[in-house]
Formats: C-alpha cells, sequence, structure tokens
C-alpha cells in the first residue's frame, strides 16, 4: 500500500513537472502575425511591413503581416481582440483605432480595453494632398477659399472612419470654418488612387504613404499638419503658413496584443520590439518615408491611449463625433 502511495505521488510530481514545462514554454514558440486592419500601402502597413523583417531576426520566429481591412479599423481590430491570447497573434494600430473608433459605433465589437498595450511604434505626419496637374488648386489657401464658397462641393478622402486622417479633417473643418464632403475609405491606398484618378479633390494622409506618390510626381503636398516643416518635405508650408490655420496632427502607431496576455509574453514582446525598433535599418527605412521610428514601455503607450480615449469622450459629449 505504501509503494502504491509513492508510486501516484512520483507520477503526480511527473505531471506537474510536464505541465509546468509546457506553460513556460520559451515566447515565442511559433509565427507571430502582425494583423494590419487597413489595406496595403497605407501608413501602418509599411509601419508593420518596415518591422516584420527585424522583429523575425530578434525574435528567431517567422513574423508575417496580414492585412484584414474594413470598417475603419474595426474588422481587423476586432479580430485580434478575439485571437489567443498568446502572443503570437498582434495588432498595429493607431490611438485612435483603439480609443476613437469604439466611441463612433453603436454597437463597437471591441472596446480601448480590449487589449494589452504592447509599445509605441512610430509617429508620422499628416500631410494634405492633391494631384500633381490640378491647377484649380495652385496652393492650400485656393483650396480652402473653394470649398468656402460653396460649401460641400470639394471632396476630401481619409482611411477610414475615426482614424488619425479622419479626425484631422474634422478638426480642419472646425478650425478654418469650411464644410468638405468627406468620404471615408478602407484605408490610406484605396483613397490614394481615387485622387490621382480625378475621383476626389484631396486626401489627408501620412506622409509614409503618400511620399512615393509625392516623389514620383503623381502627388502635390499643400500643406503639411504640423507645428514645424518637415525635413523630407522642406518646400512644402505648415497649415498656418499656407491657410493660417493652427493646427498640429499626427498619427501614433503601435503594438497591441489581446486582453488576457500573460505578463511575461508581453514583457518579452516589448524587450523584443524595442530591438527591432530600435534598430538602424528600421529607423532609416522609416525616416526616408517621413515617420520616425520610435519604441516604448506599455505603460508609456497604454498612457497615450488613455489620453486619446478621453479626448474622444470630449468629443463625444460636444457633438463633433457620434456613434453611427
Amino acid at each position: 500500500m505504501r509503494q502504491l502511495y509513492f508510486q501516484r505521488l512520483a507520477l503526480g510530481i511527473l505531471a506537474f513537472c510536464c505541465s509546468f514545462g509546457v506553460s513556460a514554454q520559451a515566447y515565442p514558440s511559433k509565427t507571430i502575425t502582425l494583423v494590419v486592419p487597413f489595406a496595403p500601402g497605407g501608413n501602418i502597413d509599411v509601419i508593420a511591413r518596415s518591422i516584420a523583417p527585424s522583429l523575425a531576426k530578434v525574435t528567431g520566429q517567422s513574423v508575417v503581416v496580414e492585412n484584414k481591412a474594413g470598417a475603419g479599423g474595426a474588422i481587423g481590430s476586432s479580430y485580434v481582440a478575439r485571437a489567443e491570447p498568446d502572443g503570437h497573434t498582434l495588432l498595429v494600430a493607431t490611438t485612435n483605432t483603439i480609443s476613437v473608433l469604439p466611441y463612433m459605433l453603436k454597437l463597437p465589437p471591441y472596446k480601448p480595453d480590449s487589449f494589452e498595450p504592447v509599445s509605441l511604434a512610430a509617429i508620422s505626419p499628416l500631410v494634405l494632398v492633391v494631384r500633381k496637374d490640378d491647377k484649380r488648386f495652385p496652393n492650400a489657401k485656393a483650396l480652402l477659399q473653394a470649398a468656402k464658397s460653396t460649401p460641400g462641393s470639394i471632396s476630401v478622402g481619409h482611411a477610414g472612419q475615426g482614424t488619425s486622417n479622419h479626425i484631422a479633417i474634422l478638426r480642419l473643418e472646425d478650425a478654418s470654418k469650411a464644410t468638405f464632403n468627406v468620404i471615408p475609405y478602407k484605408g490610406s491606398a484605396p483613397a490614394l488612387t481615387d485622387l490621382m484618378g480625378g475621383q476626389i479633390d484631396f486626401v489627408v494622409d501620412q506622409i509614409t504613404s503618400s511620399k512615393p506618390f509625392i516623389d514620383s510626381g503623381n502627388l502635390r503636398v499643400l500643406a503639411v499638419l504640423s507645428k514645424e516643416r518637415d525635413p523630407g518635405l522642406p518646400d512644402s508650408p505648415t497649415l498656418r503658413q499656407a491657410m493660417g490655420v493652427d493646427l498640429d496632427a499626427s498619427t501614433t502607431a503601435g503594438i497591441l496584443a489581446p486582453l488576457g496576455t500573460p505578463p511575461n509574453v508581453v514583457k518579452s514582446l516589448n524587450a523584443s520590439l524595442k530591438k527591432a525598433i530600435d534598430d538602424s535599418g528600421v529607423r532609416g527605412r522609416l525616416r526616408v518615408l517621413g515617420s520616425t521610428a520610435q519604441s516604448s514601455t506599455p505603460q508609456e503607450w497604454a498612457a497615450m491611449l488613455n489620453q486619446e480615449a478621453s479626448n474622444s469622450q470630449a468629443l463625444l459629449q460636444s457633438g463633433k463625433i457620434k456613434a453611427e
């Protein structure tokens, strides 16, 4: 009887050790997927694809980028919110995707607290771009005058409801007292395609996704939406210089994991992302595209998201945005 007891005890200890070994296995143990909730070719897509190879090198695992566009980023974001919280399915999103968009939906598929913030990734200034050959708008002031003379006649595209692009347009309308025909898209790339095709008049977009078309001569910058001129676009005026409008707008992007991801996994991810994002190659690649690579602690990234959520609640109360 005593021998049977010790046999069972030994089996129990063995089972516990095996169980502990499985739960404590090294992270990551398989391919990491970076979900981009916008169409390929946009700012967030460019940032994710710039970071992915570096993250793969740091972690020793494959890193793939998967686009799940639609509903201003809600489709891809809700997909990650429902994913297994093991750190292998991550979201690359903006403060607006997480902390603005849910307040603009009557039945939001996720909430700001549906995620574990991991790290900031990059900050990208916004620009106001038109077709290179559009002679109606030699400068930003001409565009603004056209919009004011016939409210709603000038169309502007953006990357989706609740994006920083969208909110910047609302702020621009408020600051300039102009009214535009605002058209949402499933990311920056489709909006830019329609702009170059003549379907819309201008786009408010990140430098990161617009710069290839600016460099190729297809698009022209009327103004940058920042306090200072951008070093990569030294000949492009700020909104204050171009329109006399005070507006400072940029897109802050970062990495998030599903709520419930173990703290040790978040810590490991943060350390890996810091190395990947701070890599000189990644920094240089994004700098050329007009974006600044920047990592952070989970707490710093969470504070940015919380501040944006507070701003959204204020916009909702003022009627600037509303749930639809």
